[in-house]
């Protein structure tokens, strides 16, 4: 099995799945026991002062404060992870190798709130999880393409038009692709 670690996932427009439809999913872990992933173009309602406050964090960027946090899938919703760049060396970061750093600890946000954070960096709540094959499965089910991962996409293309330019990683105008299967 190769791994897509560090790949983006562009859902189809067939995905039959609310939690997925028009998604892009950054993976931060796909291995022989399955995958963790972060979506990265499902903005929430909640800004990320939202989050310092209920953190008790003095927030002093207000503009890492306004920023929006996303919904990064439906498991454990109530879970933050912070993709960002650069090694800061903060407690748990889950591949200080990667492209992209996925870290979930407390003391990332403590120095984003204080305006001494990574820059750019973007919070999301929740993940997707899939169990050992299970991915694999949904690729060879045409549900997925996969791409490496373009830290551009995720840091600098407002969240409406990641999905086209993740498809557009790979040459595809993702809005000319049917959004129904067919059968031979």
């Amino acid at each position: 099995m190769r791994s897509l670690q560090d790949h983006f996932l562009i859902a189809m427009p067939a995905m039959g799945d609310p939690n997925f439809n028009e998604t892009v999913t950054y993976l931060c872990k796909h291995d022989d026991e399955g995958a963790l992933g972060i979506v990265v173009n499902r903005p929430t309602d909640m800004a990320l002062a939202d989050v310092f406050e209920q953190l008790s964090l003095d927030k002093l960027d207000t503009e890492q404060a306004s920023q929006r946090v996303l919904r990064g899938g439906p498991v454990q919703p109530d879970r933050g992870f912070v993709l960002h760049q650069g090694d800061d060396g903060f407690e748990s970061t889950f591949d200080r190798e990667a492209t992209v750093k996925v870290t979930v600890s407390l003391d990332i946000l403590a120095s984003m709130a204080r305006g001494e954070g990574p820059a750019p960096a973007v919070v999301a709540l929740g993940y997707a999880g899939w169990g050992a094959g299970q991915l694999e499965s949904e690729l060879a089910a045409n549900a997925w393409l996969s791409t490496p991962a373009d830290p551009a996409i995720i840091f600098n293309t407002p969240v409406e038009q990641r999905w086209s330019a993740a498809a557009g990683l790979l040459g595809i105008d993702i809005h000319q692709i049917a959004n129904y299967a067919g059968h031979a």
